[in-house]
């Protein structure tokens, strides 16, 4: 049986659940996302031709990973009724020196919370190591990109 993090025996969502963000243009290179209900913003730093007010999307895929990673090892501490508190997760990319843009590596390094027993903390690492933004990027999905037409942009 599949299991998921928010509840070890739930079974996943049909594999047709379709999650739905939408991004539109704010100002310059300032763009929101609207995902069920909140707001986020990205933007590029000055030296790239944005303003600086938000993460770059590269970041926020970083973030992603990292989030994910903390959001499995704190279900897997709780779960084990341990301490949460001091978790942390730091990640470092690199990004590709020729083309096509990319990000080429991605360093996640967790810090247990204090007073882990040393007999959980292999545990941990396999528990944070099996999220589920992780295991997108070993297996990548289909990406389609398409362009909306004209007519339906005018209604």
């Amino acid at each position: 049986m599949t299991r998921t993090a928010t509840e070890s025996t739930a079974p996943c969502p049909p594999e047709d659940t379709v999650h739905v963000l939408d991004v539109t243009h704010v100002d310059g290179d300032v763009y929101a996302v609207e995902v069920r209900g909140h707001r986020l913003l990205v933007d590029q730093p000055e030296e790239a031709g944005g303003t600086d007010t938000a993460p770059t999307p590269v970041e926020l895929f970083a973030a992603s990973l990292a989030t994910c990673v903390a959001f499995y090892a704190g279900r897997y501490l709780h779960r084990h009724g341990l301490d949460r508190a001091g978790l942390r997760v730091r990640t470092e990319f690199t990004m590709a020196a020729d083309r096509p843009a990319r990000v080429t590596s991605v360093r996640v390094i967790l810090s247990a919370p204090p007073g882990l027993p040393e007999k959980r903390r292999a545990a941990l690492l396999a528990m944070a190591s099996h999220c589920t933004v992780h295991n997108t990027l070993h297996r990548p999905p289909e990406i389609g990109i398409e362009l909306e037409p004209q007519e339906h942009l005018r209604s």
